[in-house]
This record gives C-alpha cells, structure tokens and sequence, in this order.
C-alpha cells in the first residue's frame, strides 16, 4: 500500500501541487516543499509547480472578472461582503494589493475578480501577481522544505521512506481541513 502510494505522489505529485496552488494552495505549497526535502519531488521542480499554479489562479480570477463578469460565480462575488472590502483596497492601494491579494486572509479569490473588474492593465497585472507568485512559492515551498528538515531532525533516520510520506499526507490533511474550517468559521462570522 504504502509503495503504492509513494509511486503516485512521486509520479503525479507536482500535478496535485499545481492544481492545489491553482485553487488557494498554501498547503499545496508546503507539501511540495517537503516533498522536495524527501527527494521525492526536485526541489525547483516544486518551487516551479507552486509558482506556476499560483500565478495561474490569480490570474484566471483576474481574467473572469474582466471578461466574464456576467458569469453568475463573479457576480455571486460581488455580493460578498469580502468583495466591497477587497473593493476599497485595491482603489485605494491598486499595485499593493495585487501584489498583497494572496497573503490577505479571505481576498485572494475575490480579489482576482475585483481586479479584473477594476481597468488595471493587462501588463501590469501580471508583472505585479508574477513578483507576488515568486515569492509566495519561496516562503510556501520554503516552509514545507524546513519542515522536512525539522521533521527528519525531531524523528531521526528511524523512519523509512513511506512512513514520512505518510506523516506529510496526513499533516497536510490536517492543515487542508483546518484551514476549510477557519475559512467557513470566518466566512460566517464576517457577514453578522
């Protein structure tokens, strides 16, 4: 079972880093680093994947909110509150925010969309999300590729190759979950 499952991540991993960073994947990003530590992925291979599917997210989001902002997701949007919010800020601070969008909890899907919608240019847009992509894989990647490192200290040499796959699959579940939960709580919460 184990081999198994050690063939898929090695053989399809960066695929599901790349879609997990497309769809708001810190921990995506985080396993990929790890990944890389364990020699199961090549360390720029899943800094390229996170950086890739991050840029890409960011910039589909940006492209439905300029051409199909009729499309009943964007408009969906617009009736959040995060949406009046990310709103305000990117007419106030339009280069910081998209650089910024992706680190500011709750935005980073909406704000997409709202710079789409804003008249920021094409060009612009991506230059600025491409040096935020850049770095967001650096500090995401990174983290996961010191975890590796921690993890491997704190457990020794005692555990084979499948085992710590497993404690990254299972500890990346876990921070998956956890962060649904904290999205749906706030979610909530934001709109009393």
């Amino acid at each position: 079972m184990t081999d198994t499952l050690h063939w898929l991540v090695a053989r399809y991993g960066l695929i599901a880093v790349f879609l997990g960073c497309v769809a708001e994947g810190e921990s995506a990003a985080i396993l990929g680093g790890f990944f890389a530590h364990q020699r199961i992925f090549v360390p720029w291979q899943a800094f390229a994947v996170a950086f890739a599917g991050s840029f890409t997210g960011d910039t589909l989001l940006f492209l439905a909110g300029r051409r199909f902002s009729s499309l009943p997701l964007v408009v969906r949007m617009r009736r959040k509150p995060g949406f009046r919010y990310a709103n305000r800020l990117l007419r106030r601070y339009p280069n910081l925010f998209v650089f910024a969008n992706r680190y500011i909890y709750g935005t980073r899907i909406v704000g997409g969309v709202v710079a789409g919608l804003s008249g920021i240019a094409l060009w612009r847009f991506f230059l600025i999300n491409g040096l935020s992509a850049l770095l967001w894989a650096s500090i995401f990647c990174g983290i996961g590729y010191a975890f590796g490192l921690g993890a491997e200290r704190l457990l020794g040499a005692a555990l084979h190759e499948h085992q710590r796959l497993l404690i990254a699959l299972g500890g990346g579940v876990i921070f998956g979950i956890a962060a649904y939960l904290a999205s749906h709580y706030g979610a909530r919460h934001q709109g009393e």
